[in-house]
């Protein structure tokens, strides 16, 4: 495997990848603190390495799912800044027009499954698409990001087990950041490490330093290969640690100032500059020149949100997905009825109106 700091193209794409993650993850906490955004935020500074390391090893057509501290994942896996700064600013223009917020969004476009706010809800979901990608016969991957808290929800065991055994092309992917809410992992698990979890399965485990770029990519890189080749899933624990609290309420009363300092001096992004720097790929200029693209990038993000529409009023067009059969019915009925008249189903509104035309449709 290439070191992505040897490569002038690789080295450019991995800091504008972590730069602008970390600019964006900053716009969001200073816009919660001026009370622009709702809801609360699950922020992923200190994090950059494990999803930009990833998420570098997939092709445009694998997919992943997220987590509810997924803003990271989303932009490695190429989402539209305004669109997701459109969504925290509950606007609806954003991914989910506005109704989702930070732990909801998805965009099947580029492979983003959706982030979530269950611990351990994405997983499932990870090896129900990768079951339908082997049943395709095709050799695309799924990749599912988790922190150390999911691992001991019954979700996690139950889907690397049934990955394990059908051999499903899933990259399990645990961005250890040693706690879950305010519980350190240790207090846990009798096991020093989550990967260790994956013997239990027959499948391999390897630990990272998640603040390593180039080792998160030689891992993701390594089980995405194994898995397109169909030889089944890997489990993979990146080593990190999340600068911020939980979210936004974490008074960080469960750690010491000088444990979260000594984290900051391990910085992912500096990290990698260093390893630009020495091997002269890159100089001071072109680093600089990464930030700032990255930091102009989310500027003109939270402008194109704020700019966006407010969030739409028809609250039960977000309930229901568009098919061909609602689409034959709008058209047999002409213009809406009003809201509250009586339709041939004996109900009222949009739906009864539909089951009302599709029931007369039928009839002889």
């Amino acid at each position: 495997m290439g070191s992505l700091a040897g490569s002038a193209d690789d080295a450019r794409r991995v800091l504008a990848t972590m730069w602008t993650i970390r600019r964006f993850e900053e716009a969001v906490d200073e816009m919660f603190a001026r009370g622009l955004l709702y809801g609360t935020m699950h922020l992923s500074i200190g994090q950059e390495a494990s999803a930009t390391g990833a998420c570098l090893a997939l092709r445009d057509d694998d997919v992943i799912t997220s987590t509810h501290r997924g803003h990271g994942h989303c932009i490695a896996k190429g989402a539209d800044l305004g669109r997701m700064m459109a969504e925290l600013l509950a606007r609806d223009s954003g991914y989910c027009r506005g109704r989702g917020g930070s732990m909801h969004i998805a965009d099947v476009s580029k492979g983003n499954l959706g982030a979530n706010g269950i611990v351990a809800g994405g997983i499932p979901i990870a090896v129900g698409a990768g079951l339908a990608l082997k049943l395709q016969g095709t050799d695309r991957v799924a990749l599912s990001f988790f922190g150390d808290g999911a691992t001991s929800e019954g979700a996690f065991h139950e889907s690397v087990n049934l990955a394990a055994i059908w051999d499903l092309p899933v990259v399990f992917v645990c961005e250890n950041n040693h706690y879950g809410m305010s519980m350190s992992v240790e207090e846990v698990s009798r096991l020093e490490r989550v990967a260790d979890r994956a013997a239990g399965y027959g499948i391999p485990g390897v630990t990272v330093d998640g603040n390593d770029v180039q080792a998160v990519h030689d891992a993701a890189t390594e089980a995405v290969a194994t898995a397109r080749a169909g030889r089944g899933p890997t489990l993979i624990e990146a080593i990190t640690y999340r600068w911020k609290g939980h979210s936004k309420s974490d008074q960080n009363l469960y750690r010491t100032r000088e444990e979260i300092e000594s984290w900051r001096e391990r910085d992912p992004i500096d990290r990698f500059e260093q390893a630009v720097l020495e091997a002269k790929t890159l100089d001071e200029d072109d680093i600089k020149q990464a930030r700032d693209q990255a930091r102009d990038a989310v500027r003109d993000a939270v402008r194109t949100g704020q700019s966006g529409p407010p969030p739409s009023t028809d609250l039960l067009g977000a309930v229901y997905a568009p098919s061909e059969v609602d689409a034959l019915t709008v058209a047999s009925l002409g213009p809406p009825a009003e809201a509250g008249a009586p339709t041939a189903a004996g109900g009222s509104g949009p739906v009864a109106a539909a089951a009302g035309a599709r029931g007369e449709a039928e009839a002889p």
